[in-house]
């Protein structure tokens, strides 16, 4: 299902940094953007072990953690219409009006489907919400509702009360009232102390590395010429792109030739990687063999782009190539390290690596991401990387 609205809606994200819905989205590469994000992550490894920086770290993490919610609203009447205005008009509302479904209306106008495209849209479009606003179907609103359980999507209703006020307080859109049928219930209190746990954990780390951070980086410019780091555009949560850092492991123009060594592939799937890597400098391979060239993901934790644990951000080139049931990893905000690196690191198998991915958002607690982190270290120590 292809939508010419849903088609302009990303393109104009791709030029907002803030709320990015891109699978394939484009991006830029060069010597000037090289140089400006090598920067960038200097001031973040760096500035932030600064105390007259912490405040202003911690609160640029806040707000790249902030959720706004993507929300498909089902029927494009006119109190459809109502709700979608409304929240055009009120960004601070933290929700994003992707498009209506609507059975009967010709598609256009911001009609981007059916109902019956209910599953596929709300996965390439992220969303969180559904809201009904077609209150006297009886069989389209249960036929939604059992699809929006599936999804684990919440779901409200706009009924239409004929000019009565509810007798209860109810969340007000436009000062139309909704009644949730359907909410998620999410660990709010483990999500606060995973964030507040990574939050202090990398601001530690990245005190107590600062030496290490220092030897390493100039390593790298003894060992060739280039930039310290390495930032790339990495698909974040909701496919929200954000630039990943990295120490610098390759020749300056690895990007490059990377579509020359695409035949080499040893990866099933969209995901690249081959063996004897001719790019890797090497300082890069002793770097990797021990995952040093990670730390610099440290300052994007701080940011709240990444966390310790969580599926790996992919390029957004490997992106592009998701198929659907490739998309749920990005319900979740993706880490430095995960259940693939620990258990199945060198299985070539994309297919493998997108299951432990999602058993993992599944399964997931704070103490399975504590058994992760022991894992890592151990890893880490016996030179596992390639």
């Amino acid at each position: 299902m292809s939508s010419p609205y849903l088609h302009r809606h990303r393109k104009s994200l791709v030029a907002e940094p803030a709320a990015r819905l891109i699978p394939g989205a484009a991006f830029t590469s060069g010597q000037k953007g090289q140089r400006d994000t090598a920067d960038d992550a200097a001031f973040w490894l760096f500035g932030a072990l600064s105390p007259a920086r912490w405040t202003e770290s911690h609160q640029r993490g806040l707000l790249a953690a902030r959720r706004t919610r993507n929300v498909l609203i089902v029927g494009a009447s006119g109190l459809g219409r109502r709700i979608a205005k409304h929240l055009e008009a009120h960004p601070e509302m933290e929700r994003v009006f992707c498009g209506f479904l609507d059975d009967r209306r010709p598609l256009g106008k911001e009609i981007v489907g059916r109902t019956m495209h209910l599953a596929q849209l709300a996965r390439t479009g992220f969303v969180d919400e559904v809201i009904l606003a077609a209150p006297h179907d009886r069989e389209l609103t249960l036929r939604v509702l059992h699809a929006a359980q599936q999804l684990r999507l919440d779901v409200k209703l706009a009924p239409d009360l004929f000019g009565c006020e509810p007798a209860r307080q109810t969340e007000r859109i436009g000062g139309i009232p909704l009644i949730s049928l359907h909410e998620e219930r999410l660990p709010v209190a483990a999500l606060l102390l995973k964030r507040a746990l990574d939050f202090v954990a990398a601001l530690t780390a990245l005190v107590f590395l600062a030496p290490v951070l220092a030897l390493i980086a100039i390593l790298i410019k003894l060992n060739s010429a280039g930039p310290v780091f390495y930032a790339a555009m990495r698909a974040g949560r909701k496919g929200r792109s954000f630039r990943c850092y990295k120490f610098r492991t390759m020749v300056r123009n690895a990007d490059a030739l990377k579509g020359e060594l695409r035949n080499r592939n040893q990866r099933q799937g969209p995901t690249f990687k081959i063996t004897d890597d001719p790019r890797i400098t090497w300082v890069g391979r002793f770097l990797r063999r021990y995952s040093l060239d990670e730390l610099p993901q440290l300052a994007n934790v701080l940011k709240g782009e990444m966390s310790l644990v969580g599926p790996r951000p992919h390029p957004l080139d490997d992106f592009s190539a998701y198929s659907i049931e490739h998309l749920p990893r990005l319900d979740v905000t993706p880490g430095i390290t995960g259940l693939w690196q620990v258990t199945a690191r060198r299985d070539p198998s994309f297919e493998a690596g997108i299951n432990l991915d999602l058993e993992y958002i599944h399964r997931w607690s704070l103490a399975m991401d504590l058994r992760i982190l022991a894992k890592t270290v151990w890893e880490v120590l016996r030179g596992s990387g390639d």
